[in-house]
């Protein structure tokens, strides 16, 4: 199977708007970063962590016709903020597009988005098939079966996904005991990391460097960066663990 980082970035993105710092204003496309999010790719089944802002940029940059389903981490408007996008796949497949979410995500989806599930006949709204999550309880999406794994997003309960021996988590603050063992024997690993400063809801670099020696996978990506981590080229100059990378927008990775 195939992972493509279709966004690499924190909240804001990068460049942010009315910056001018060294990260902003640098040329290395490395450091054009959108909101996060990533496609799973498989076989038979095209999947899509998140659905941010920049979702239709997303998908039209990476020529994803086919898209089989969304899985959301959690709530938050950098995650959620494109869900109307997903109508192009209505009239394309001409069928609902199947949503996975635990409870907390379908409740803020239900209060965002509140005309797409109001009874109407209007034909352009976005069509949702509604899938709820038990985050205690393995499910399967096409070929792929998903376990999900609990993180803590500051004082947030989200979910992280481990697919094979690959897992994908953003956003997390603390993995508890039982989801780190739900983590043994990655192949690769994606993680967030924000910036090398103290932050209330996300890992630092040097947090996530720790948490990759604990976990041990075979290679570990880094992704949700923010400005203030410095450019893409200075930290890896400042040097990382062997098998630890920076992710970017557009790097595609192999899973066997």
């Amino acid at each position: 199977m195939k992972f493509i980082f279709t966004g690499t970035g924190t909240s804001q993105g990068i460049p942010v708007i009315g910056c001018t710092c060294e990260v902003c204003k640098s040329t290395d496309i490395r450091d054009k970063r959108l909101r996060t999010s990533g496609i799973l790719q498989g076989n038979e089944t095209t999947l899509v962590f998140d659905t941010g802002p920049d979702f239709r940029q997303q998908m039209l940059r990476h020529n994803i016709n086919v898209l089989d389903a969304v899985v959301f981490t959690h709530q938050h408007k950098d995650h959620t903020a494109g869900l109307d996008d997903v109508r192009a796949y209505n009239f394309i497949l001409r069928r609902k597009m199947p949503i996975y979410a635990d409870e907390l995500t379908r409740i803020h989806l239900h209060k965002e988005y509140y005309y797409i599930f109001e009874p109407t006949d209007y034909p352009a709204l976005p069509q949702l098939e509604i899938n709820l999550i038990d985050p205690d309880k393995p499910f399967e999406v096409g070929e792929f079966q998903l376990i999900p794994i609990k993180i803590i997003h500051g004082r947030l309960p989200i979910l992280g996904y481990r697919i094979g021996k690959f897992a994908y988590i953003t956003d997390a603050s603390f993995i508890p005991e039982d989801s780190l063992e739900k983590l043994q024997g990655l192949d690769v690993l994606v993680l967030n990391a924000l910036r090398k400063k103290a932050h209330p809801s996300h890992f630092t670099l040097q947090q996530a460097i720790e948490m990759v020696a604990q976990i041990q996978p075979k290679a570990a990506y880094f992704t949700h960066i923010s400005h203030f981590m410095g450019t893409h080229a200075s930290v890896e100059a400042e040097g990382l663990p062997e098998g630890v990378s920076l992710a970017y927008d557009g790097l595609e990775i192999t899973i066997d």
